[in-house]
């Protein structure tokens, strides 16, 4: 059997072929933090799992961007049996079944001490593009790039960064704030996301962004 391309190899094979330009970002950057609610920061849930670097780490960088006035916006899942349709979704992911109305599961991580001012999105799909105000929110902020955080890197995060990306945002995916239940999904989703759709940055730069932006 022939052994797998190492991803340093992958990732020449893709650049001669023209995929993996770089993204520069803009001068209004907000802060998306995805789904990093208890049902999934708390491994006592169904869903959840141990992120606690993740979420530390997402908490330090909320500290930059609300020290440099940017916009922070949250995100959670909250399945309403009594007023939406059966999910596809949850069928396939019945652990999701603890994301109800009243649940504490459907609270954004304590951790990340969200504002009573920053927004709430509140989603029934991967993307946080889908069914929501999000794309209304950023346009409405001025915000021209969108620095992801949360979880899980191979779900959520990465849907909403492809929807961010043909949406006409620069998703900047901030590698220390995002987290998954496997190791080898999560170093996939970031090398795809780097190669198609975004970039990956660490917590440094992604703090780093914030010194030069416009409030």
């Amino acid at each position: 059997m022939t052994a797998p391309p190492a991803m340093d190899e992958v990732r020449a094979a893709y650049r001669a072929r023209g995929i993996g330009g770089a993204l520069v970002p803009g001068s209004r950057p907000a802060v998306v933090v995805v789904d990093f609610i208890t049902g999934f920061t708390d491994p006592a849930w169904a869903p959840g799992f141990a992120c606690d670097r993740e979420v530390e780490a997402t908490a330090e960088l909320l500290e930059a961007a609300r020290a440099a006035g940017a916009p922070v916006i949250f995100t959670t899942i909250i399945f309403d049996k009594a007023r939406q349709p059966a999910s596809v979704w949850l069928a396939k992911m019945p652990a999701m079944e603890c994301l109800v109305p009243d649940s504490p599961a459907i609270e954004v991580d304590n951790r990340l001490s969200p504002r009573p001012q920053e927004p709430l999105v509140v989603k029934t799909a991967a993307s946080c593009f889908t069914g929501t105000d999000l794309a209304t929110l950023l346009v409405q902020m001025g915000v021209d790039t969108v620095l992801v955080c949360g979880a899980t890197t191979s779900g959520c995060v990465r849907a909403t960064v492809v929807d961010a990306c043909m949406g006409g945002w620069r998703p900047f995916v901030v590698r220390d704030c995002v987290a998954d239940r496997a190791a080898e999904v999560h170093d996939a989703s970031l090398f795809d996301m780097q190669a198609k759709y975004g970039e990956v940055i660490d917590l440094a730069t992604a703090i780093d962004l914030f010194k030069g932006a416009k409030n």
